[in-house]
């Protein structure tokens, strides 16, 4: 359990790294002429970085173990990325710092996941997937509002030097107090692991492509509208200030924790994932078209959209319970790294669109028609991944 405990630090700050340049956006446009493209390769690089890194990840976990893999990859990466974020003078020093922590971020969840597929059974494992994501989204809502207080107090360079000095010494927790699970040994029969090869017996399985898609879709909303593009929406269409953004993106956050709750035990309540992720994003489609066909129709409403996004697309766990309902039991770690590779890969893609989509806009439309298009392009994009998720086969718990 302390093991555990240890590796959820490390999740909170994942889901804190990922998130922050929500409230930095505005200091890092003043100190250091980043604009919307910079913020878009900046927080895309997080993602990108994360996804690859699922790979290794993946590999790591199922030959030597959740400790060594999550311990010493957050203590190089989270700690080094946000020590390297303190001392940034441009838009490439953030892009680097960013890349840096999305490595070290990489095995936080996983290394959970692995532990709790290995050791609970399959039924739980949604169950207890939705419950460490909802809590590990207190890192999501310390990067709002108490985020942008401390930053207001201390400056956010100083701020960054601390989160670095905190996760070395989570780092130095997990080297210490994870416990690995027995290995899975090869029986007489099976053929020996064979690495990263193993990804491509995964790929080969059918059951599988169609579920992709909506991996990569499915998080992107809300992860790019909480973690980057809320702060300069709320201020350019509103004319918001930092206390007002600092407490919609901390709704926006609680809502997608309290999805994560609820959806968590659905697919025992009704006997299916399939039913439980299609109904819950055909929701999150209809709120997306609708902020993004009235992108300036008041503050209030708006912020209640987002929230209704965060909330309803929280399907990401019972997603990946899909996934590991369908993997062998030696591939475990490789099953779920990969799904979660998909799903952080096309988060990644579309920061880096987005940003271009919303520069374009503002120069074409105005920044009202920037963000409606923002919001549309979601919609639609997850709108044609659901259509195809609509094929694939049921993991019944």
């Amino acid at each position: 359990m302390p093991g555990i405990i240890a590796l959820g630090l490390s999740y909170v700050f994942s889901q804190f790294y990922r998130s922050c340049l929500a409230v930095l956006a505005p200091y890092m446009t003043d100190d250091l002429g980043l604009n919307a493209a910079d913020l878009g390769m900046a927080s895309g690089a997080w993602f990108l970085v994360f996804a690859v890194m699922q790979l290794p990840v993946g590999v790591g976990l199922d030959r030597i173990g959740p400790r060594l893999t999550g311990g010493v990859l957050f203590g190089v990466g989270g700690a080094g990325g946000a020590a390297v974020f303190a001392i940034a003078d441009g838009p490439v020093g953030v892009t680097i710092a960013m890349a840096l922590m999305g490595a070290g971020c990489a095995p936080a969840l996983m290394s959970m996941f692995y532990i709790f597929a290995r050791n609970f059974s399959m039924a739980r494992f949604a169950t207890l997937s939705s419950i460490t994501v909802g809590l590990g989204t207190l890192g999501n809502i310390a990067g709002t509002a108490p985020f942008a207080m401390l930053v207001e107090a201390m400056g956010w360079r100083e701020s960054m030097v601390a989160f670095a000095l905190i996760s070395a010494a989570i780092s130095a927790a997990a080297l210490v107090l994870v416990q690995d699970p027995p290995r899975v040994e090869t029986q007489a029969g099976e053929r020996a692991d064979r690495g990263f090869l193993e990804y491509l017996e995964l790929m080969k399985m059918r059951v599988y492509w169609p579920i992709i898609p909506l991996a990569m879709i499915n998080y992107a909303p809300a992860a790019g509208i909480r973690g980057l593009w809320a702060g300069p929406y709320l201020v350019e269409v509103f004319g918001a200030d930092a206390a007002a953004v600092g407490r919609a993106t901390l709704w926006m956050a609680i809502a997608m924790s309290i999805g994560a709750f609820i959806y968590g035990p659905l697919d025992r309540i009704f006997g299916t994932r399939k039913w439980v992720i299609l109904v819950g994003n055909t929701l999150a489609v209809g709120a997306c078209a609708l902020i993004g066909v009235l992108p300036d129709v008041s503050f209030q409403v708006s912020v209640l959209l987002i929230m209704a996004i965060g909330a309803l697309a929280a399907t990401y766990t019972v997603v990946m319970a899909h996934a590991r309902a369908l993997a062998p039991l030696r591939l475990v770690g490789r099953a779920v790294t990969l799904m979660n590779f998909f799903v952080m890969l096309g988060v990644g893609l579309f920061q880096g669109l987005t940003g271009e989509v919303i520069e374009a806009g503002r120069h074409a439309s105005g920044a009202v028609a920037a963000y409606g298009h923002l919001f549309l392009l979601y919609a639609v994009a997850l709108a044609g991944a659901l259509a195809i998720y609509l094929f694939s086969q049921d993991a019944k718990p």
